[in-house]
């Protein structure tokens, strides 16, 4: 547990860190130093959490004869991001808003994107935290690996209709739609086909292609249409190649690739840390971009102009309210796998969804990009960093809650999955 302790503490650090460094940066070194430091910590957590996808994809493994578990995996999952986000779009409509308000498609339509912040689970966080407290050969870890990808995948899926409803249907939404329908076909396809490098070091030069590609795709798309990038997270294509390689076992054992994937995995929760969004005074200003302007002059900050204000302690209430609801939402799977594990695992597995982290915050800061500010974002932006902080403490139940089934060598056999953190 001295794994997760630290983990713990890099990730608390690095959230502590984020809330001071941008505005010491500009004011001791200006704007562009401080734009391009959070340039690099935001490319350097996608380098870490590419390099942990492509770990889980080596450790993953389809049964082609039963596919009708994935189905119903799929449905599980859907559940646990689907179930938060609404009942957090409630709670911003008939909690945070007048009640004349509560009709109004424009709050709807933005309470749906901005509470979509509660639907993902950090799946490099939660398999990092795992692993490192020696859980990487139970039930519980090959479940959370399917359920958190299906989850993310979920929450990339259903953000392109929440942007259709605000721009419209665009072309650059379909070519992220097709992008990837071509790497889910090709995982399908090539599973474990391809004997190439899997040492860390050539796993970190995949990585480092990645993030290049994905940036590339980004940035030219910005030259197009500003106001819809496209943009393709490098958690799926990053998965995908590790489903395709055929890696060898022996190396990944290895001492210095377990050191490797512990170090990696250790700057992933610092990094994961330093790039939380500021929780104090970026939703009421959110920066201003060519994309915010054009969101705010075609009346998509209607949060920001019709949420009443509020002090700290009644903004501190709200978020302790969203974090337990939002939690609650990711119970669904307590009551599913009957057949599968008793019912503490299962509990177990559905609080090993709790926890969010970078793409949680994505989708916030994509809320920002769109004028979408006020008391509303801060409370979910305060949210997401207390289930980030609490992180520890969740796989610390998890672990309490499943030792009577834990393997009996479960320190020797934890080292062989944490590859696939």
């Amino acid at each position: 547990m001295k794994k997760v302790l630290l983990y713990s503490m890099l990730l608390v650090g690095g959230l502590a860190i984020s809330q001071v460094l941008p505005g010491w940066l500009t004011s001791a070194h200006g704007a562009g130093v401080a734009d391009g430091v959070a340039m690099a910590i935001r490319l350097a957590t996608m380098t870490a959490l590419a390099f942990i996808m492509i770990h889980v994809g080596i450790e993953f493994d389809i049964d082609k004869r039963n596919l009708g578990q994935y189905g119903w995996d799929y449905v599980v999952a859907a559940t646990a991001a689907a179930f938060p986000w609404l009942l957090c779009a409630l709670y911003f409509v008939f909690v945070l808003l007048p009640r004349q308000d509560w009709g109004a498609w424009p709050a709807w339509k933005e309470s749906l994107l901005a509470s979509r912040f509660a639907a993902p689970t950090s799946a490099g966080v939660l398999f990092s935290m795992l692993a490192a407290a020696g859980l990487g050969a139970t039930w519980l870890f090959k479940k959370a690996r399917i359920l958190a990808i299906f989850d993310d995948l979920d929450t990339v899926l259903l953000m392109i209709p929440l942007k259709m409803m605000m721009v419209g249907v665009r072309w650059q939404l379909g070519v992220v739609i097709l992008a990837m329908a071509v790497q889910i076909a090709l995982a399908w396809k090539f599973l474990h086909a391809w004997r190439i490098s899997c040492g860390y070091i050539a796993v970190m030069c995949y990585s480092l292609v990645i993030v290049a590609f994905t940036e590339a795709i980004h940035i030219g798309s910005l030259r197009i249409t500003p106001d819809v990038p496209i943009h393709l997270e490098v958690l799926l294509p990053a998965f995908v190649l590790g489903c395709i390689i055929k890696a060898d076992h022996d190396t990944l054992a290895a001492p210095r690739e377990q050191t490797a994937m512990t170090v990696i995995s250790a700057a992933f929760m610092l990094l994961v840390g330093l790039s939380m969004p500021a929780v104090f005074g970026a939703a009421a200003s959110p920066a201003t971009t060519d994309a915010t302007v054009a969101a705010t002059s075609n009346g998509y900050a209607y949060l920001r102009t019709h949420t009443p204000e509020m002090g700290w302690g009644a903004i501190a209430l709200h978020v302790m309210a969203i974090t337990v609801i939002s939690n609650i939402g990711k119970m669904f799977p307590a009551f599913c796998y009957r057949k599968e594990a008793t019912f503490k695992e299962r509990l177990a597995l559905a609080i090993g969804m709790w926890p969010r982290g970078e793409v949680g915050a994505g989708v916030l800061v994509i809320s920002l990009s769109y004028g979408i500010g006020g008391p509303i974002v801060t409370i979910a932006m305060l949210s997401l960093a207390l289930n980030l902080v609490l992180t520890g403490v969740f796989i610390l139940i998890i672990k309490r809650l499943i030792r009577d089934v834990m393997p009996t060598n479960g320190g020797a056999d934890a080292a062989a999955p944490s590859g696939a953190h």
